[in-house]
């Protein structure tokens, strides 16, 4: 039996975030962040994870030759 992802609302994502819940959905719409419509929007844990990996500002480690 596979394991199921955790789900967060719109509300739960902001709280994350630490931004409106119009930001969130904002993000959505623009495609920035992958979510799916369940009755009311729900973004999966791992969906959370690769926006904050693609937006932030920190570089990644790359190995040196």
């Amino acid at each position: 039996m596979s394991e199921v992802e955790k789900l967060y609302t719109i509300e739960e994502a902001s709280k994350i975030f630490r931004v409106s819940t119009r930001t969130i959905t904002r993000y959505i719409e623009d495609g920035r962040l992958k979510a799916s419509k369940l009755g009311v929007w729900r973004i999966k844990q791992s969906d959370l994870n690769a926006f904050l990996d693609e937006t932030s500002n920190v570089k990644q480690k790359t190995k040196k030759r």
